[in-house]
């Protein structure tokens, strides 16, 4: 389905949903990153979750599960499901810590390598198609901004500026329904 944007786009004073970051930068993700996800779970079997996983673990080495969750940005339940399923598929391997048996790594196996050799040449392949709209220039650019945005979420993440938590598991409609917000619903 092709996107219709209404109205002048403007990211820095926006006026519709339209002109938002995140709903501009989720667009962009559904489109470009929908061709790795069909290669994934049609050709590999794999989520797009899981494939993450698998590309930060071939990047970093074996780490704990902990660390995999922040370094993917994931939550530590959710990515123990996807290591769950990728131990399962015989991709990952769990090894214990010596002295502490309550505490594991977890890295890529043999085969969990080879899929990757074999997948990440492809994933580049489809970054490339999609930046090869932008000149040399533009991309620079594009990178440091993406660097600067990425480096302000963080920090904004680190100073608490909210003191709500996120309630994912009933997705947010629980406290709407406590607090009764006096705002019109269409």
């Amino acid at each position: 389905m092709k996107q219709i944007f209404i109205g002048a786009m403007s990211i820095s004073e926006p006026s519709t949903v339209y002109d938002l970051l995140n709903y501009r930068l989720s667009c962009l993700l559904a489109g470009s990153g929908a061709m790795v996800t069909r290669l994934c779970e049609g050709r590999y079997g794999i989520t797009r979750r899981e494939w993450r996983l698998i590309c930060i673990l071939a990047a970093q080495g074996a780490m704990s599960p902990s660390v995999l969750a922040e370094q993917s940005h994931l939550e530590r339940a959710r990515v123990s499901r996807h290591l769950t399923d990728l131990v399962a598929k015989k991709l990952v391997a769990r090894l214990g810590v010596a002295g502490d048996k309550r505490r594991a790594v977890v890295e890529l196996n043999e085969r969990g390598r080879k899929l990757y050799e074999e997948l990440f040449p492809q994933s580049v392949s489809f970054n490339n198609m999609v930046l090869r709209a932008l000149t040399t220039a533009e991309l620079a650019a594009f990178d440091v901004a993406l660097t600067r945005l990425t480096e302000v979420t963080e920090e904004l993440g680190r100073s608490h500026l909210l003191t709500e938590k996120a309630d994912r598991r009933h997705g947010g409609s629980r406290r709407f329904a406590e607090k009764e917000p006096n705002i019109g619903l269409w």
